[in-house]
């Protein structure tokens, strides 16, 4: 199937091949026959990625802070790379639709497959969008011109806004902005009994739209023409749809709505707000938040979980099913607001109208139609197919997963060791399958991770999913005779421990885990020039790992296992590493802060045979300015300090300081390191270190949990 992407380093579009998404609970994958081309946010977008860098940045202060603060810390080359990946990196556009269901995920009830039905979010332009339950709505057949219900995603957010503004049958509202939402949302005022006065720069005016006035908002008896429409109150309402750089659209608003009435942005303009008005008439403002109650919440968007009808009425998907009733009542038509129908496979023509438009159209709603094609139903995607064989010098590479790791850093850091062939990538549907094969091209790109462990082609699996499936992805491909490359954590749980252990050693194939930070060069120059692994040391690691908010997905135990599991493992590898010796006991002890989640902020302890300890501190809780991890050696009268994979710091019979200019967290030395085993030229030296530390950490959780303590501890008197 095919999909459209937005290129935002330079505002060009493409369409990339995909395969077919596969179902999920709670989700649905619907054939699109209509999305529409927004010509307020796709031209922002596009036209931002039409602007050079400076220019970029004056748009974006709030990116450019972010750019300081990485710069500060990971050092220039690091940050200026992570800058340009970004940009580089394909942008899925489009969020508004129509289609039909073509199969359900399990728990989806509402809807069957042959079913019309209107979508938002992840109604991309695309062949075939896989969208959860709670953003779908049925399409009556009474709506005949289901094109209209296309326009579902604009209606969701005119209602949205009339919501947030508590309108009220028969009040006169104002509606600053008369594109292509402005007229949706004063056609659903309309139909709702209300008196609407539109404003704008330009007389843009519908048949369709029945408005009480239109009055130019730049006419300098715009204040007194209102009020002697409204007997000299006021508007009650403001509803502001208008996408402008100034502030005009707020001074307005204020100056025309009545005593203790309400004003609602659902546009994109400047928002200084007068303190007089809103003083004297006792004004209140409103942002609404897209298509309402539910937008950018993982739980309702991605795992489909409604809210309950009895506390929010009217929900994100609520909106667009109210929408569409209208539609069907034809109490709302947008059908006239339909100026071009553009076929899909010619989407760049109707970028190039909504941001160059060099044949001076006039356009209001602009759809992409969607044609037959037999070829979107492949599950197998084939980019190339080789005429001759894959060189033997290479690791023929097959990856499970395509999330935003694999992108920025493990696709680009195996291509620049020039020793992986990129055979076949699995992923199951989703933007980041083409975004990985824009990096790479892959022979083929499929929606069956099986096919890649039956490929007799390849000789490595990479597993980068989500956590919870890492141990299943290892245990078959180590059963399929498959060498294998696990991002950490290995797994979740001691049963999945001990399977992967008791596979791994019955299996032709060779096990990594991508813990790479043993791999660093200043990690390896501190057990080099300390000798860590023959004079025991003691070690102090600070990892300030940054807040992450308590409803993403590594929070949720079942699915990311928790931060400790999925990050400080790295940290606990790190020090194996340099001791050398068997890691004997850990322990974990977790902070307790109402703001923060109480297993992000932890002290662990370790104790080695050697004699040697350690100590890992890891908290959400500091600041991002300061670097991210820091490690202390201390050992035979020198310390070594290393700050955060750049810095080098020796104190001893004198102080010297190394620095790089780039970040070297050991990722590129890895995927070399397993090269070199799997050439046969050297054993595979890391993976026990990783099925310890996995063990003992997983055991560590688990004591926090249940409060438990060791039979040494619970046997000693007080």
């Amino acid at each position: 199937m095919k999909q459209l992407f937005l290129n935002v380093k330079d505002g060009s579009v493409k369409l990339l091949e995909q395969p077919i998404p596969t179902p999920k609970e709670n989700m649905v994958l619907v054939e699109s026959l209509y999305t529409v081309v927004s010509a307020g946010t796709e031209r922002g977008l596009a036209s931002f990625g039409g602007k050079n860098l400076v220019q970029k940045a004056i748009e974006r202060p709030d990116q450019v802070k972010k750019v300081l603060e990485k710069l500060s810390t990971d050092g220039l080359v690091t940050t200026m790379e992570s800058a340009f990946h970004k940009l580089a990196e394909p942008m899925p556009m489009g969020y508004s639709g129509v289609g039909r269901v073509i199969s359900c995920g399990q728990g989806v009830t509402e809807v069957q497959a042959g079913d019309l039905v209107a979508m938002v979010g992840t109604s991309y332009h695309c062949e075939i969008n896989r969208v959860s339950h709670t953003m779908i709505t049925k399409v009556p057949k009474e709506l005949t011109d289901y094109r209209q219900a296309a326009f579902c995603a604009l209606g969701g957010i005119a209602l949205e806004g009339i919501h947030q503004a508590e309108v009220v049958p028969g009040e006169t509202v104002a509606v600053i902005g008369m594109g292509l939402v402005g007229h949706i949302v004063s056609r659903i005022l309309d139909a709702y009994g209300c008196d609407v006065i539109g404003y704008d720069v330009a007389d843009k005016t519908l048949k369709g739209t029945r408005l009480k006035a239109f009055i130019n908002s730049n006419d300098d008896a715009a204040v007194d023409m209102s009020k002697s429409l409204t007997h000299g109150r006021g508007v009650d309402k403001v509803i502001i749809t208008a996408a402008a750089n100034s502030n005009a659209p707020m001074d307005l608003a204020a100056a025309i709505t009545r005593d203790r009435g309400i004003i609602c942005m659902i546009g994109v303009t400047q928002m200084n707000i007068d303190r007089r008005p809103y003083y004297e008439r006792e004004l209140s403002f409103r942002i609404a938040r897209s298509y309402g109650p539910g937008r950018y919440d993982p739980v309702y968007e991605e795992k489909g979980v409604d809210y309950p009808i009895g506390y929010v009425r009217f929900t994100e998907g609520r909106n667009i099913e109210e929408f569409v009733r209208l539609l069907a009542q034809k109490r709302v038509k947008t059908a006239d607001l339909i100026t071009h129908e553009i076929p899909f496979e010619q989407a760049a023509d109707a970028y190039e109208m909504i941001t160059k438009n060099p044949n001076h159209e006039k356009y209001i709603g602009v759809l992409l139609k969607y044609s037959e094609n037999e070829e979107k139903w492949k599950s197998t995607i084939w980019n190339h197919r080789p005429k001759k064989k894959i060189p033997s010098g290479k690791i023929r590479l097959g990856l499970i997963g395509a999330g935003n790791f694999v992108r920025s850093t493990m696709l680009p850091m195996m291509k620049e060791t020039g020793k992986y062939e990129f055979c076949g990538l699995a992923t199951t549907g989703g933007v980041g399958g083409a975004q990985a094969n824009d990096i790479v091209s892959f022979r083929y790109t499929t929606n069956d991770y099986k096919r890649l462990l039956a490929d007799p082609e390849i000789d490595l699996i990479a597993v980068s999913t989500q956590h919870n499936s890492h141990a299943r992805f290892v245990l078959e491909a180590l059963g399929a005779g498959k060498h294998v490359y696990c991002e950490k954590p290995l797994c979740l749980t001691l049963e999945e421990l001990k399977q992967i252990k008791e596979t791994y050693e019955q299996s032709p194939g060779e096990l990594f885990c991508g813990l790479n930070r043993r791999h660093a060069p200043l990690i390896r120059q501190i057990k080099k020039e300390m000798k860590t692994d023959q004079i025991p040391a003691v070690y102090d690691f600070i990892a300030n790992a940054g807040f992450i908010p308590k409803d993403h997905w590594v929070h949720d135990e079942a699915a990311g296992g928790g931060r400790i599991l999925g990050e400080a493992c790295h940290y606990v590898d790190l020090i194996q590493y340099l001791d050398g010796s068997e890691l004997m006991d850990l322990r974990v002890t977790a902070g307790g802060n109402s703001a923060y989640p109480m297993k992000d902020n932890v002290l662990i302890s370790l104790k080695f045979a050697s004699g040697a300890i350690g100590n890992i501190v890891y908290s959400s809780m500091g600041s991002k300015k300061y670097p991210k991890e820091q490690l202390r050696v201390l050992s035979n009268g020198a310390v070594y300090e290393m700050d955060n994979f750049i810095r080098l710091k020796k104190y001893g019979s004198t102080k010297a300081l190394k620095e790089k200019l780039e970040q070297d967290k050991g990722i590129r030395a890895e995927y070399e390191y397993m090269f070199h085993v799997l050439k046969g030229n050297g054993k595979n030296t890391t993976i026990q270190d990783a099925f310890r530390g996995q063990e003992l950490l997983i055991r560590g959780m688990q004591e926090v949990k249940t409060g438990a303590v060791s039979s040494k501890e619970s046997g000693k008197k007080n």
